[in-house]
């Protein structure tokens, strides 16, 4: 074997290796924009500062990973999940991307669903079902504004053709 060239390896002789560029010197202050003291705490604030939260919507393929604060509220956790499902662009497109149209259950197989004003910390679940809700007043007429409203309104009876 063969040995390495001298200036291949660095010698260490126990003081400090001297500069190589000495006329550079490299100091980090921080500017008042950099420096960012931490949030205080109380004592009695135990717990995760943000949550990661998966929200499987209706009819699509995967979960939504929102993260969220434990103070937040379900209805601020739908209407995360609904602007993450849009800003993504995934598919199925939904309809109708109003976050009152829509509820929250902690699986697809629950029939009950979470109140709006209920805090996400407070629920004890990561994993949250969001589908639209039966069809009120409220909702359906903004679907049918939104035909109405489009650049092609003859479009609503294309189905019944068919």
């Amino acid at each position: 074997m063969t040995s390495a060239s001298p200036g291949h390896r660095r010698k260490f002789s126990g003081k400090t290796p001297p500069e190589k560029h000495s006329g550079m010197v490299r100091r980090f202050v921080p500017s008042p924009l950099t420096l960012k003291l931490p949030l205080q705490r109380s004592e009695s604030d135990v717990g995760p500062w943000k949550v990661l939260v998966n929200v499987t919507i209706e009819n699509s393929l995967g979960a939504i990973q929102v993260l969220m604060l434990p103070q937040d509220t379900v209805a601020d956790l739908i209407k995360a999940s609904l602007v993450s499902y849009e800003r993504e662009k995934r598919r199925p497109f939904l309809k109708n991307t109003d976050p009152k149209c829509y509820d929250l259950h902690y699986s697809s197989f629950t029939l009950e669903s979470l109140k709006a004003d209920d805090k996400l910390m407070k629920l004890g679940s990561r994993n949250y079902f969001l589908c639209s809700k039966p069809p009120t007043s409220s909702c359906s007429e903004k679907e049918k504004n939104m035909a109405f409203d489009s650049a092609f309104p003859s479009m609503i009876f294309v189905p019944l053709l068919l």
